[in-house]
């Protein structure tokens, strides 16, 4: 659990006897031209380059994108009528960051292979850092058409936000029932996708969304219904189909139906809490900092996520309740009893504080000792023995 910082020996005997990398990839889209595509790219790379390295490169640009936005676009309205858009330039080089952020994500394992240095913190380390740029893309996509008239309450993002979490959680929830990652389609037709909205937006401005797609179907109306249907139609589908298979062939990793859930327990209490938060709040909270609630949300999930994936690495048990929750609830409980506006708000930006010091702790102290474990560096090639 996050409150212990750390992971304890047996996890880590448990990753060095059971794992062994095995996903699974049947989406069109990447086998038959990013994969191509990242092979060619992973070639420019030196082979002193480490693969972690890569990774983190990827995720920094991310939170860059992310920081960027927020500096153009605070508040969600630029992209209104009669608001000050954002430039077109910012548009073009998010798109293009984005781009290079989703080929690094698709280069790192393949560096891995090409240097022999595949370990299970390289996995940990990718899908980690995974889990916390799902808060980061969601937010920064949500400039291209925000709030107002014309584009998605806050409210409703936060929903699509939930959806998108929870479609990341599912394919390691099957990990941690059948052995075995299936990565979902979602993800690589969404980046594409994206970057080349980035791009387009720059173009032909903000305005061009205004506009209806089909009849009186708007594209705001197309952005929720892609992210919805991609969940419910292919995302939730498969993940029960692969997990039915898995209990016909008798490989499930657990026997019981609570056993197999326990790892959604947190997400799920961390949707409940902070739907409760938004619902109860006296100085409605998302309305007036939606930019740092969904961080805050994204921040915690991410952290149950990487909680997750020791667990499914080590073949342990995944814990019950992540306790950032407690001090979630407890805010929730003080919310509910009508608190003055300024007094949320320095609650949501000190609860948001603490989850992310709680979170890179946690992060810190897991690669420290997954390092010291396996003797390896995070960044380099090199083994500490041969200093």
């Amino acid at each position: 659990m996050v409150s212990r910082g750390n992971t304890d020996s047996s996890k880590l005997r448990g990753m060095k006897e059971v794992e062994k990398y095995s996903a699974v990839d049947t989406n069109p889209l990447s086998l038959y031209v990013m994969h191509p595509f990242w092979n060619t790219i992973v070639k420019v790379f030196p082979t002193w380059l480490a693969p972690n390295l890569i990774t983190f490169s990827g995720f920094l640009l991310v939170v860059f994108n992310f920081l960027l936005m927020a500096y153009f676009d605070p508040d969600f309205y630029a992209s209104a009528p009669g608001h000050k858009h954002v430039p077109d330039w910012v548009w073009i080089v998010v798109g293009i960051l984005n781009f290079v952020a989703y080929t690094l994500d698709g280069v790192d394992g393949k560096q891995a292979r090409r240097t022999n240095s595949s370990t299970p913190l390289g996995e940990l380390f990718d899908h980690g850092l995974d889990s916390w740029s799902c808060v980061y893309f969601v937010v920064t996509v949500y400039s291209i058409f925000g709030r107002g008239s014309t584009g998605v309450s806050v409210f409703v993002l936060y929903l699509l936000l939930w959806v998108v979490l929870f479609s990341f959680i599912l394919s390691h929830w099957e990990k941690y029932n059948t052995g075995i990652l299936f990565l979902p389609w979602g993800y690589d037709i969404s980046q594409v996708t994206i970057s080349f909205v980035y791009i387009v937006t720059a173009v032909v401005g903000v305005e061009a969304w205004y506009e209806p797609f089909l009849f009186n179907f708007l594209y705001r109306d197309l952005f929720t219904s892609m992210i919805i249907g991609c969940a419910l139609c292919v995302t939730l589908p498969m993940s029960l189909l692969n997990f039915f298979r898995s209990y016909k062939n008798n490989t499930l990793k657990h026997n019981s139906i609570y056993e197999a859930v326990v790892p959604l327990f947190s997400p799920c209490l961390l949707f409940i809490l902070s739907t409760a938060w938004i619902l109860w709040s006296p100085s409605d909270i998302l309305e007036l900092h939606p930019r740092v609630f969904y961080f805050m949300v994204g921040t915690a999930f991410a952290n149950s996520t990487c909680q997750l994936i020791v667990c499914q690495m080590s073949s342990t048990r995944c814990p019950t309740l992540n306790w950032l929750l407690v001090p979630l609830f407890l805010v929730v409980l003080v919310v509910n009893l009508g608190v003055a506006s300024y007094v949320e708000s320095i609650l949501l930006y000190t609860l948001t504080t603490a989850f992310t010091l709680a979170h890179i702790h946690y992060g810190v102290r897991v690669v420290k000792q997954l390092s010291s474990h396996f003797q390896i560096y995070p960044f380099s090639l090199r083994k500490p023995n041969s200093d």
